[in-house]
């Protein structure tokens, strides 16, 4: 057995069953292992991709998504990708091939120190040495990477150490490191302290993050919300937790959030961030959410508690184990006034939409595909205006809304709505992008045309960068600076190159047949909607 042989049999051993990538001389010898693996390899058009889709795989799994590309240029295009897997905690484990251990630092040919260069974008990274610890090594990489806070781990190996024999091939059963211990359970008495302030709260509030998803939280907040009665808000990345159309659920919070559920978490004196960091993006007034109230931050990450702002009671742990414990606690929790009043809010603090008919309204839009779509199927947001549309027009029922909201990564969603796809066939997956982005991963048509991906993408086309182009809107007046998208391919003609269907939406007239058809089989589409270009999201 050769290191190039272990590393795909410890990849067979986490049950891996795809690896996403592009090969190059460096990482050679681990993609002539795997041919005889049972692990299907894709072979993407740009390595920044491979991060994304294995991104979506590793969101709708719950397992690590694994990607492999090759050394210098290779590995330093896949840094994007890891910076917002990183940014999102989404568990990857990331192969790059690496040249030769003796030449390392004499600045051959397609050498980076890629070890160096990701050091702020993962949670931990191996430059491997010895052919003999690559078990060792991979076994650690993907328990870090999918424990705690979760996160990319980055696996760079010389071509040598891959070529090199191992000896004696043991996978461990455990990983046990001394420096590694990541909290799960919650401090009993912290415990104690929140459920006796819930008990006295009049107007409680919980703010769900992404981290409720990804520690596989959802159906226990939900268990939890639904006994006692408390009203949730959801950052962009917590989207999901509840149901759209739940009772209880008041929308998403921040800067280009819901009226009403800004107020409501404003208004509230008992405020419980789960699983949210507490961001700019979602708190860009860190003072609000502290002001004449209870704030209780739990999180498994101990450093972001504290980091933003100072909370009344943390909470270290799992969001799940939490909640669970929540339910073992009697109390009771008694504020109908507080969900009448947040009732009213949503009723009468609705955004006010005055679209241009002679273009596609994509707020009706977005509501109506939502509504067509099946009541499993995952949404793919991209970055810019579609996204801020999509977060607060997708209709979420018991599926998944996926977008990257930390790093703000245009050109995402189709990468990633592709490893959805793989790792659940049998779900509808939509990705939903600007033209502007679309451009940033249209050549992964080609990977789905490839392999059989039949990805549903919506481009909504207004020929410019669209949040851009309204930040200077309101910024500088109309003066718009490199944000005109003239140039673009047409996408009937691009669709046909890829035989891939297409359709074209250019008013609201006509819309509901067009998402049927749309919609009607598993295939590849490329659906073009026209929308205003100067539409703001509002």
């Amino acid at each position: 057995m050769l290191g190039a042989d272990a590393m795909v049999k410890c990849l067979e051993e986490e049950g891996v069953k795809y690896v996403f990538g592009y090969p190059g001389v460096a990482i050679c010898p681990f993609y002539n292992s795997i041919l005889e693996s049972r692990i299907d390899t894709i072979l993407i058009r740009t390595e920044q991709n491979a991060a994304h889709a294995a991104s979506g795989l590793a969101r709708v799994t719950g397992n690590v998504g694994v990607c492999a590309v090759t050394s210098g240029p290779g590995a330093t295009n896949v840094i994007t990708g890891i910076a917002t897997a990183f940014a999102d905690s989404i568990p990857l484990v990331c192969i790059t091939g690496q040249v030769n251990s003796a030449l390392l630092g004499s600045d051959v040919f397609q050498e980076a120190d890629i070890t160096g260069a990701v050091e702020s974008f993962v949670k931990y990274s191996y430059l491997v040495k010895d052919a003999e610890e690559i078990p060792r090594i991979f076994k650690e990489a993907f328990h870090i990477a999918n424990t705690g806070r979760k996160g990319p781990v980055l696996i760079d190996v010389p071509i040598d150490v891959q070529n090199a024999p191992v000896s004696r091939f043991k996978y461990p059963d455990e990983v046990n490191m001394r420096t590694y211990k990541p909290t799960v359970k919650g401090n009993a008495v912290q415990i104690r302290k929140v459920v006796k302030e819930l008990s006295k709260a009049k107007r409680p509030i919980i703010c769900a993050g992404g981290g409720v998803l990804l520690g596989g939280a959802e159906h226990a907040l939900r268990a939890f919300v639904e006994r006692y009665r408390i009203p949730v808000v959801s950052t962009m990345m917590g989207i999901g937790v509840m149901p759209t159309k739940h009772p209880m659920y008041y929308g998403m919070v921040g800067n280009n959030g819901h009226p009403y559920a800004n107020r409501a978490m404003n208004e509230s004196d008992l405020l419980l961030m789960v699983g949210a960091r507490v961001a700019d993006r979602a708190v860009n007034q860190p003072d609000l959410i502290t002001e004449n109230k209870v704030l209780v931050h739990i999180d498994v990450d101990p450093a972001e508690i504290g980091k933003n702002v100072g909370p009344t009671i943390p909470l270290v742990g799992d969001a799940r184990h939490i909640i669970e414990d929540f339910m073992e606690e009697e109390f009771t929790c008694e504020h109908e006034a507080w969900i009448d009043t947040l009732n009213g809010y949503r009723d009468t603090m609705g955004r006010v939409r005055k679209p241009n008919p002679s273009y596609v309204d994509p707020a009706q839009f977005i509501r109506m595909l939502s509504e067509r779509m099946q009541d499993d199927a995952v949404y793919v947001a991209d970055v810019g205006q579609n996204q801020i549309w999509s977060c607060n027009y997708h209709i979420v029922k018991n599926g998944r809304f996926l977008t990257t909201g930390g790093m703000g990564t245009m050109g995402y969603s189709i990468p990633a709505a592709m490893g959805v796809k793989l790792a659940e066939p049998e779900k509808q997956v939509v990705a939903v992008c600007g033209d502007g982005s679309f451009q940033m991963s249209m050549m992964e048509l080609a990977t789905m045309r490839q392999f059989g991906v039949p990805v549903k993408i919506i481009v909504l086309k207004n020929n410019y960068l669209g949040m851009v182009r309204e930040y200077q809107h309101y910024t500088y007046k109309d003066n718009y600076s490199v944000v005109d998208l003239s140039g673009s391919p047409d996408l009937e003609k691009l669709a046909a190159a890829y035989d891939m269907r297409f359709m074209r939406l250019r008013t609201m007239e006509g819309a509901q047949e067009t998402i049927d058809a749309f919609l009607e089989k598993d295939e590849a589409v490329l659906l073009e909607c026209l929308i205003d270009p100067m539409d703001l999201v509002k």
